[in-house]
């Protein structure tokens, strides 16, 4: 069973230290940062097998590859917080020299980092690709993939989507962070993604729902999914969350999808946000 007192406290802390790094290079991606974290921490503290000491190959471990890499202060904080590099080395973040760029980057050696993203549409190819290398080396582990729903207008993803289906890749699991919201605005205004449940299905995946807010809802059907591995089907997590979570100023709006907190706005949010685990 999940230790969700725990969980909540690693969330309180890589929401503070989300806000924080953003704010110290006025600079990053806050809004899905913060949407996404009990997604990230239940990942990384609770359902995926992995071993921080990193490997690029991940051989018989589960592994991770984030899609809208935007997105990339909540996963700097989540493979710090879980012993991936030194929690101190967040405050280097979108620095000069820095492992910890705006969009993660393969080339800067930063452990967990298996692929570089932010061109959006890309990390669902890149993730079928390892989950059949996984089946042809006989490796029981699987292959984890977070999107974002604006990032379902692009094309690949739906050349994706069919190739993974004709060739029953089952041992991949994608999320689709559902918040509504992309950098122009609120995606029902800038291109709507109709019913992505059905699409999905129509395409011959196996679909779920779930609130990403709920540290226990987001588990459970993690574990669900990766129960259904031989069902010859991929596996996809609709995943509901609200933009800026956790920060009230923030919720709801696409304002914050790529907006530094100011200082008077960092000081509020961190009244809302108890420090857990010791800031960086």
């Amino acid at each position: 069973m999940p230790d969700l007192e725990n969980l909540q406290k690693i969330c309180s802390q890589v929401r503070r230290d989300i806000v924080r790094m953003v704010h110290a290079v006025n600079s990053g991606h806050p809004g899905g940062s913060l949407g996404c974290t009990e997604y990230f921490v239940s990942l990384y503290n609770h359902v995926m097998k992995y071993n921080p000491s990193f490997k690029m190959e991940g051989k018989n471990e589960d592994v991770f590859f984030l899609s809208n890499g935007h997105i990339s202060p909540v996963f700097y904080s989540t493979l710090a917080r879980s012993g991936f590099f030194r929690v101190a080395e967040l405050a280097t973040f979108r620095r000069l020299d820095s492992r910890l760029q705006g969009h993660p980057a393969t080339e800067e050696g930063l452990p967990g980092i298996r692929v570089a993203s932010g061109s959006l549409g890309q990390g669902l190819s890149v993730a079928i690709g390892k989950a059949l290398a996984k089946k042809l080396d006989g490796d029981k582990r699987n292959v984890f993939v977070l999107m974002g729903d604006g990032e379902q207008q692009e094309g690949q993803v739906w050349e994706a989507a069919m190739f993974a289906a004709h060739n029953k890749v089952d041992n991949l699991i994608a999320t689709v962070d559902c918040n509504d919201q992309q950098i122009d605005g609120p995606l029902q205004e800038v291109n709507s993604l109709g019913d992505l449940k059905a699409k999905y299905a129509s395409f011959g995946w196996e679909v779920s729902e779930c609130d990403g807010n709920n540290l226990e809802e987001i588990i459970k059907t993690l574990e669900a999914a990766i129960a259904k591995r031989g069902n010859e089907k991929p596996k996809v997590i609709l995943m509901k969350t609200i933009m800026g979570k956790g920060v009230d100023f923030m919720e709801g709006s696409h304002k914050w999808h790529g907006v530094a907190p100011n200082d008077r706005q960092l000081a509020e949010a961190l009244t809302q946000l108890e420090e857990t685990l010791g800031d960086y």
